[in-house]
């Protein structure tokens, strides 16, 4: 495959400084996303890689020199790559979150698919592979509610299964025996919310953990509830806390059908739900796909490696009966 060249204009030492970063991580970080090899003499690229990558990572590396007169920061980069390599589609205004991050926003079309799902829906469901905003999204959904006082409070909720792992008796009161499954939710609040003001919220009660086992008996009302790793719910569970919805609630289920901790042989309420709810209608889906993962570009190539295998193995299966 003849290799790409492209001279970035105007020529700039500083700029091409920044764009690069230090010790090339920039570079790198392109590289890893797109597949592909990166050489720079000056400000002279050479590109190897096959046809698309190559032509993804020209634009992003002209997009990046455009924006290169502050230094760039990882962090940047891989946001801005996502984007690229999604381009996400401008149908209809990009849904606005109302949380202490402004620039908070959907940065694949699948995510900005499920911002405007929980918010047209009293119920709905975020599948995919892990990194893909699932979570973290729908906290932030969420905080948008509870601040423009759609809803009274936030209740967090997940099934304490370890992942393959025996953790045995926890100590303390419950809310420090759920604290460590619930983690990613409180990161998450903390980052949107700020570490003092979720604190307060918490006396007031205005957030509440909710373990899904102590569910049962209850209505939540003016509430927005998230179920997280819904995946290693039983159909039971599942079914207690769908019904659980109250007058002026919105509920967002989250789960990743490729990581089921539950025992052999045991059915995944998510899995079930997602059948028997596909019809219903004020219930909204979104599946997330490799292509949204927003976390470090080796991730989205890591989830699909494992999607590969997996269908391989299914095939010699097949084959072998």
């Amino acid at each position: 495959m003849k290799p790409t060249e492209i001279t970035l204009h105007p020529a700039d030492n500083v700029r091409l400084a920044n764009l690069c970063g230090a010790l090339d991580e920039n570079i790198r970080q392109i590289e890893a996303a797109f597949d592909v090899t990166i050489a720079r003499r000056g400000d002279r690229f050479t590109i190897h890689g096959e046809a698309p990558q190559t032509h993804t990572a020209v634009r992003a590396l002209r997009h990046f020199y455009d924006q290169s007169e502050a230094p760039l920061s990882v962090d940047d980069i891989q946001l801005s790559l996502i984007e690229l390599s999604n381009q996400v589609a401008a149908a209809g205004p990009t849904p606005v979150l109302l949380t202490r991050k402004s620039e908070l926003h959907g940065r694949t079309p699948r995510q900005v698919e499920y911002i405007r799902m929980v918010q047209e829906h009293d119920i709905t469901f975020g599948v995919g592979p892990a990194g893909t905003g699932k979570t973290y999204l729908a906290v932030a959904s969420a905080v948008d509610a509870f601040e423009r006082e759609h809803v009274e409070r936030i209740v967090l909720t997940r099934p304490a299964v370890e992942a393959g792992e025996r953790l045995g008796f926890l100590p303390g009161d419950l809310a420090q025996k759920v604290d460590p499954y619930l983690r990613p939710l409180y990161d998450a609040l903390y980052d949107l919310m700020g570490f003092d003001r979720v604190t307060k919220l918490f006396e007031r009660g205005c957030i509440e953990i909710a373990p899904l086992a102590f569910m049962r008996g209850r209505t939540l009302s003016r509430a927005f509830i998230i179920l997280d790793e819904a995946q290693n719910t039983s159909p039971e569970q599942m079914k207690m806390f769908l019904t659980r919805i109250g007058i002026g609630s919105r509920a967002v289920i989250t789960g990743d059908l490729t990581q089921i901790d539950l025992p052999r042989g045991q059915k995944s309420g998510l899995a079930e739900a997602v059948q028997v709810l596909a019809d219903v209608r004020g219930v909204g889906f979104t599946h997330f796909l490799k292509e949204d993962v927003v976390r470090h570009p080796l991730v989205a190539r890591i989830v699909a490696a494992y999607e590969s295998h997996g269908q391989r193995s299914q095939q010699q299966q097949a084959t072998q009966q």
